[in-house]
């Protein structure tokens, strides 16, 4: 086999392979002979085809998979001997035949020679958080709300953030009524931002039997396209008005969570423990995205295109797979521009190629007690982490993804070890997105 390798472009390459045709003949002819002994036709003993007649039917896709496996193999063979990673797969194309030879030329793309600059000159800025009494007090407020239980008012009272309203509506845009514009025996609780907030501020002071009609703008972005933009008029009536009773920070609270020892101050450091846990979490996963960006603005490569291609196609898959998740009729089908999703793709194949550099350079993989380490931390919160490891470790998939956190975490430390680090402290309410 002759293997002539020919630079293209920065990362495409093109290989010209060049098979004796009687190779392809024979196989093509060993192929059909063992078909001969086991294919089934009408008119035949099983093993008794003759050789013209499976020749005849399956000549052809025998002969395309023979080409395909040989030109597979002799690609291989002759990247491996010209030390080619390749990135992608082959564009194969045949050559008109010459003599006794058949050739192809395959046309793909290597993986970049990546540069990584001084990390010593990189700018890093680490984040810490921590829990506030005050938090511990909010998280404490959202486990009383989510047992909370409630009494009619009287029928004097108005409804007021808190209370829970079982209302009728029905909405008309010019006079016409629209889809989900109506119901009866709704119920929400005032102030949660279930309803828009032109609804929740109509119903708000209105109390026990009162109608009223009030005018609502849906806005430019909402989901119901139908309506979205439009305004629309809406008749209200209360049937019923209930106040809210949260029950009392104490041991009775604290045993229904199960605590332990069955006391407040035994929950509260329950709900620090917890609340710990997550700003860990939150900060590291923050702090790794600037390492991660420090690293990429440090590196030099080129991007082999077709890996970004494949990237993309798997973000527009995933971008299907949630629109049916969803319940979007006909989501596989759905029109979904590759292109909308090449920025993000171009960074992932970025990323993924500049971390595997550093850790092959820098020996950075995962080490067996890493991993155990992050498959207990993983399974910390769980109320028997024993299960969760096992439900980690009797998957393959699950496993290679737990190491592939472990690696970028050792990434991480390995980047903000050799880069210029400050510190800036964040509000707890911040890190946890909770802001405004």
């Amino acid at each position: 086999m002759t293997i002539t390798v020919e630079t293209l472009d920065k990362l495409e390459r093109k290989i010209t392979l060049t098979l004796p045709a009687d190779v392809i003949k024979n196989e093509v002819e060993t192929r059909l002979k063992r078909m001969s002994r086991q294919v089934k036709m009408d008119g035949f003993r099983p093993g008794k085809v003759p050789m013209n007649v499976v020749a005849q039917r399956y000549g052809y896709s025998v002969h395309y998979e023979v080409m395909n496996d040989k030109v597979g193999e002799a690609f291989a063979q002759a990247a491996n001997e010209a030390k080619l990673r390749v990135a992608g797969q082959p564009r194969i194309t045949e050559k008109e035949a010459t003599g006794e030879n058949i050739a192809f030329d395959a046309v793909f793309e290597v993986y970049p020679d990546v540069k990584i600059q001084d990390l010593g000159t990189a700018q890093v800025e680490k984040i810490t958080a921590d829990v506030t009494d005050a938090a511990i007090d909010r998280t404490l407020d959202i486990l009383r709300k989510q047992r909370r239980t409630f009494a009619q008012r009287a029928q004097d009272q108005a409804a007021q953030d808190g209370d829970r309203v079982t209302i009728d509506f029905a909405g008309t845009i010019d006079g016409v009524p629209f889809e989900g514009g109506k119901a009866e025996g709704f119920q929400f609780i005032v102030g949660d931002g279930q309803m828009l907030k032109e609804f929740e501020d109509a119903v708000r002071g209105m109390k026990n039997g009162e109608s009223k009609t009030f005018p609502l703008n849906f806005p430019a972005d909402y989901h119901g396209k139908d309506v979205a933009g439009k305004t629309a008029d809406f008749l209200v009536t209360l049937k019923k008005l209930e106040a809210a009773h949260l029950p009392a920070v104490d041991e009775a609270l604290a045993k229904s969570l199960g605590i332990a020892d069955g006391t407040v101050d035994g929950l509260r450091a329950d709900i620090r423990k917890n609340l710990e846990r997550e700003v860990k979490f939150r900060v590291q996963a923050r702090n790794k995205q600037a390492a991660m960006d420090a690293l990429v603005a440090k590196a030099e490569l080129e991007l082999p295109q077709s890996i970004v291609k494949a990237e993309m196609d798997r973000l527009v898959e995933g971008a299907r797979a949630d629109l049916k998740q969803r319940g979007v009729k006909d989501a596989d089908k759905a029109p979904i521009p590759e292109e909308m999703f090449r920025e993000q793709a171009e960074r992932r194949v970025r990323l993924g190629l500049v971390v595997a550099e550093l850790v092959r350079v820098n020996e950075l993989q995962a080490k067996p007690e890493q991993i155990q380490a992050h498959l207990q931390d993983l399974a910390a919160s769980y109320e028997k982490p024993a299960d969760v490891v096992r439900w980690y470790q009797g998957d393959n998939r699950r496993m290679a993804e737990v190491e592939a956190v472990v690696i970028e975490n050792n990434v991480c430390d390995f980047v903000l070890s050799k880069a210029q680090t400050s510190d800036k402290a964040i509000d707890f309410d911040e890190l946890m997105g909770q802001q405004g």
